[in-house]
């Protein structure tokens, strides 16, 4: 028996990256997994490669929406009976565009990247909190703690709006307030900060020579696949973890290792 044998996990942009990393180990550990994912042909994509390795479906769901996030909630309670955890890995990332200093745009990606977890774990605490029993990792980024990142040039421009960087700097934050809350539910919140992680969209949108330059200031001097976040995930999600709430875990290969 896996060590998340017959829990129900809704696993928010799952479609591709991490996330999808995230179905296809949790499947290998016995839950039932809802890919929560808002493009429809990666969902489709991602169900084809999960088919067969254990009971999973596919809910539409817009994160940054408050019926979607509920609808996403209420599909999975109408299928698999309830929702044991949640992990929130969707985020504006693909298409991030960290050179845009507009309140529009940074009022887009919060939206998404914080709000979004909040949303959905508001909307899966319910079921948690009746039952007793709730597990829910967030997803930061190793973003949060480069503060030299991205590099503005000798001449003012404006103040940035940094949107990725601080909308998962309140992601961290969102957890502990979440943890506080809900602990005496019976349900943990903890966070995963990832490092530089060698998806798709992060070679659509990094250059390589950054990526390098940040693998070559790491301990361990090589880069970060999407399967080696799923371990830390497991054990957030896991009853091993059953003490553990309000913390974040960077895995970066020690570039950042924040106090």
């Amino acid at each position: 028996m896996g060590r998340l044998q017959d829990k129900v996990a809704i696993i928010t942009g799952a479609g591709q990256g991490i996330g999808l990393a995230y179905a296809e180990r949790f499947l290998a550990e016995g839950a039932k997994v809802v890919v929560a994912e808002i493009d429809e042909a990666r969902a489709t994509a991602a169900m084809e490669r999960l088919s067969g390795h254990g009971d999973v479906i596919f809910q539409r769901t817009d994160i940054s929406d408050e019926a979607s996030a509920q609808a996403c909630v209420d599909a999975t309670v109408e299928r698999f009976g309830t929702v044991h955890i949640l992990v929130n890995n969707a985020a504006l990332y693909y298409d991030i565009d960290n050179f845009d200093p507009s309140y529009e745009y940074l009022q887009r990606v919060t939206a998404v990247n914080q709000h979004g977890a909040w949303l959905m774990g508001k909307a899966a605490a319910f079921p948690m909190a009746k039952q007793g029993y709730g597990r829910i990792v967030n997803q930061s980024s190793g973003a949060a703690y480069a503060y030299s990142f991205p590099a503005f040039g000798d001449e003012f421009t404006g103040l940035g709006n940094f949107s990725y960087s601080i909308t998962k700097w309140g992601v961290v934050g969102l957890t502990k307030f979440m943890a506080a809350q809900l602990g005496r539910w019976g349900i943990t919140v903890n966070c995963i900060a990832p490092g530089i992680t060698m998806t798709e969209a992060t070679k659509k949108i990094v250059p390589d020579f950054f990526i390098q330059e940040m693998t070559a200031g790491t301990a361990m001097k090589s880069t970060l696949e999407p399967e080696d976040l799923a371990g830390a995930c497991v054990f957030f999600a896991s009853d091993e973890a059953r003490y553990c709430t309000g913390q974040t875990l960077v895995i970066d290969g020690g570039l950042a290792m924040p106090a």
